[in-house]
């Protein structure tokens, strides 16, 4: 069946049992982000459940582009990272199944799920971003529902400030009102004073129906004089004492879906096809505006006038004895004032004129490039689905971690650094300050390198993510070294050679002592002679393996105290003293390099540091060692005689 082996079944079955799981928290995350940043458009409006279920409905589908690589990057680090931990990976390279084989069936899944992705983008999803849109801005404008306090003033309706003293939610009664109407500014404002009132909405939900009752209501009158105006003793005013009035008051409650015709320029809700026509006829567009404002500012403001070859050549002729600055100087103070003034207002009308028409030409090009970007990011966003798998998934062999704990938390580290990286790019490019091609695929140039190198690695069964083997190079960077744990053996086959083991730590003495005079260990080293003298023979890398030799053999030995003993050695750094360079115009550049140099050589101090400390603790141990011995396997004589005598 197509070529498809059980173990193939075996590892997608692991893959969308939890793919399905992953894309749902994917895009309820993004939905629950979406929300977050529009969340004063939504509350508040009185808005049913019928209209923020279809735009909820709208903005799910509108981010599932946005959740198809998150989830395919979580769930390739789940799937592998399981697999890993339960040792199936471990069984299947056993059997001689490498794992590019492994991640065959994963692979073609998620190369559908990249179509699938480009086709949703390019179908499905510019209609949903339409009508979601649409819903975004009808809540905008949509007037807030009514919740008014009690004892402070409510200002929640346009133009009026409301004061209640306490009301009755049962009946919807307000007692002791205060009503400010400022709609025809605050000198002109009405005061209403009642003793209770009614708020309702009329039936057409664009009005509101305030009546009220037992109240006087106040007003400024205007005058046709303005110094009468400016004298609050002599202003009119009108008292009016009523039993009953009703007030209508502009307030649209309704819900009232915006035209599509408004949206025309909405990059996210075309097609390729669209965007690719409608960004042609507005360059296109563009285009000629510019050119018709460059001819008429050019006609406008740098008439040349029409002369014949002869009168050119001979106005060429007197422009060059001619001086401007000489000839304004001759001019009287008032001329040249006049020519100032006239150059200046000349200047300022050209500066004014292109400034009404640059906005014209910057917002249209603006648009064009948010097609031009949206036309990339449906490609980009679909090839996301690709290399996010090659990076989840060898990430998932290389960690063998199961869980949602550490496989989320390096998927959305990941995710945050690809979005970053994408959102600046786009930004630039949106901006104008960049490219298109290079702001939308920037992301993908970086993120796919890293995922193939992944890829490379987890095949070649790298321990690159070994936190241990960082851990341990970093302790060595620092200069902390393990130390050794060497115990009594239990079954010993050959016993050591004590006499030459004597003879080998009485060399490495006398070794490391002419290597600390040597290099001068106890004094901290000149910078010049260090990159630019004459570089040591560096005999520590002999020294230390004698060392070691002779410490491998004296595990061997029956005698507790004298094993243990043997943990005192440090575990020497052979090359970390010296300049890390074997020829010497390499140490000379370094050393001309000072800042690069200088840190090299406070590495080599620090060393030069622990080194001292070395072997002073190797001398040490080796007098113990040396008596132990002496005292407890070798006699006198044998050690007088050598092994000559001894034979």
């Amino acid at each position: 069946m197509l070529g498809i082996k059980k173990i193939d079944m075996f590892i997608l079955r692991k893959f969308f049992q939890m793919f399905l799981g992953c894309f749902l928290i994917c895009l309820f995350v993004f939905m629950m982000q979406f929300v977050w940043k529009h969340i004063e458009t939504m509350v508040g409006k009185g808005l049913g459940f019928d209209i923020l279920a279809r735009f909820f409905f709208y903005m799910g589908v509108s981010l599932v582009p946005m959740a198809l690589p998150m989830s395919v990057l979580l769930t390739s680090l789940l799937t592998f990272g399981n697999m890993g931990e339960q040792l199936e990976l471990t069984a299947m390279k056993a059997a001689g199944i490498p794992l590019l084989r492994i991640m065959r069936p994963i692979f073609l899944s998620a190369l559908i799920l990249t179509g699938v992705s480009f086709y949703f983008q390019n179908n499905i999803s510019p209609k949903a971003q339409m009508e979601m849109a649409r819903m975004l801005i009808s809540m905008k404008s949509t007037s807030p529902a009514l919740e008014i306090p009690e004892g402070v003033f409510y200002n929640g309706i346009p133009n009026v400030n409301l004061y209640v003293e306490r009301k009755n939610t049962a009946t919807g009664m307000l007692y002791n009102v205060v009503i400010y109407k400022i709609d025809n500014g605050i000198e002109n404002a009405q005061i209403v004073v009642a003793d209770s009132a009614k708020l309702e909405t009329t039936a057409d939900k664009h009005f509101l129906k305030l009546s009220i009752y037992s109240g006087e209501q106040f007003e400024n009158l205007r005058t046709m004089s303005d110094d009468r105006m400016m004298s609050r003793d002599r202003r009119p005013y009108d008292r009016e004492t009523f039993q009953s009035k009703t007030l209508l008051i502009d307030f649209n409650t309704d819900f009232d879906l915006m035209n599509a015709d408004d949206l025309k320029n909405l990059a996210d809700a075309k097609s390729l096809r669209q965007l690719e026509a409608d960004a042609d006829s507005m360059t296109l567009l563009y285009d000629s505006i510019g050119r018709v404002n460059y001819e008429e500012l050019t006609a406008r403001y740098f008439q040349t006038g029409y002369a014949s070859r002869a009168d050119s050549l001979r106005s060429l002729a007197l422009a060059e004895k001619v001086s401007v600055d000489t000839a304004f100087a001759k001019m009287g103070s008032d001329k040249r004032l006049r020519v100032l003034r006239r150059a200046a207002s000349a200047s300022n009308a050209m500066l004014t004129e292109i400034e009404w028409r640059g906005p014209v030409g910057h917002d249209g090009y603006r648009t064009v490039r948010k097609h031009l970007i949206k036309w990339h990011d449906k490609f980009a966003s679909s090839l996301a689905c690709l290399f996010f798998f090659f990076i989840g998934a060898p990430l998932g062999a290389i960690i063998r971690k199961g869980g949602l704990g550490i496989s989320t938390i390096v998927s959305v580290l990941i995710f945050i650094v690809y979005y970053i990286i994408g959102v600046s790019g786009m930004k630039m490019a949106r901006d104008g300050t960049w490219n298109i091609t290079y702001g939308l695929w920037i992301s993908t140039v970086i993120m796919a390198p890293i995922g193939f190198w992944l890829t490379y690695k987890s095949n070649k069964d790298s321990t690159v993510f070994n936190l241990d083997n960082h851990k341990a190079r970093l302790m060595r960077m620092l200069g902390y070294r393990p130390k050794r744990n060497i115990v009594v053996k239990e079954v010993i086959i050959d016993d050591p050679d004590y006499l030459k083991a004597v003879e080998n730590l009485s060399a490495v003495d006398n070794s490391l002592s002419v290597l600390s005079k040597e290099l001068k260990l106890g004094r901290l080293p000149g910078y010049f002679s260090m990159f630019f003298g004459k570089m040591p023979h560096n005999t520590l890398p002999d020294t230390a393996e004698r060392l070691e030799q002779t410490i491998e053999m004296l595990s061997n030995s029956h005698d507790a105290k004298l094993v243990y003993k043997l943990n005192d050695y440090p575990i020497v750094y052979r090359h970390s003293h010296v300049v890390p360079f074997t020829k010497s115009w390499v140490a000379i550049t370094v050393g001309l390099l000072v800042p690069v140099g200088l840190a090299i050589y406070l590495w080599v101090v620090h060393y030069r540091r622990l080194l001292f400390k070395d072997i002073n603790k190797i001398l040490e141990t080796d007098k113990d060692i040396i008596n132990r011995i002496n005292n407890g396997f070798l006699k006198t004589d044998d050690i007088d005689a050598g092994p000559e005598g001894k034979s």
